[in-house]
């Protein structure tokens, strides 16, 4: 694996070396040590599946508190998003920062979240899905969120036509 650090510190894209023949290709998308060597959490206890019907669907910005804080590795395997990540910890030098980066079933990118970001994507095509490794068991009591749109964060995010977001997302207060 290719391990590339954004400018948000700990957070990096995760690109595959396929071993490709005639047959197509295989690859490796987790190693604990490989992980362990980049300086990354590699207690990763749960795997979730997000499905999308149509493009343009937002989710986000999300995150657990502090005591129940996960580290996402997140994939889009169908489909294509764009990511994004915004560091929501004050002692960071990249604090309100955010990137995106576009994950698809053809560029088999992966983003690396650390604890202590908010996490969200648009749908870019219709008929997505993504796969998710988190580091902690979902405590639902200790579920949070940023407005996708909050202007003291300034996300510039893709056109993709019409926006379909939760009331729930649309609530999440602004910082």
């Amino acid at each position: 694996m290719i391990f590339t650090q954004t400018e948000l510190q700990g957070a990096c894209i995760v690109d595959i070396e396929p071993r490709q023949d005639e047959r197509g290709y295989f690859a490796r998308v987790w190693c604990a040590r490989e992980f362990e060597a980049q300086g990354l959490k590699t207690d990763l206890v749960q795997c979730n599946v997000a499905y999308n019907h149509k493009k343009g669907i937002l989710r986000g910005m999300h995150y657990q508190q502090q005591a129940h804080a996960e580290v996402k590795l997140v994939r889009c395997t169908r489909g294509a998003i764009y990511d994004v990540i915004v560091d929501l910890r004050a002692d960071s030098p990249s604090y309100l920062k955010w990137t995106g980066v576009e994950l698809t079933e053809e560029n088999h990118r992966m983003l690396y979240v650390p604890e202590g970001f908010a996490h969200g994507y648009i749908t870019l095509q219709d008929e997505c899905e993504l796969f998710y490794q988190v580091s902690q068991f979902y405590a639902p009591g200790a579920e949070g969120g940023v407005r996708w749109d909050d202007p003291a964060v300034g996300i510039d995010w893709p056109e993709a036509g019409e926006l379909l977001i939760s009331e729930k997302d649309r609530s999440w207060p602004l910082l």
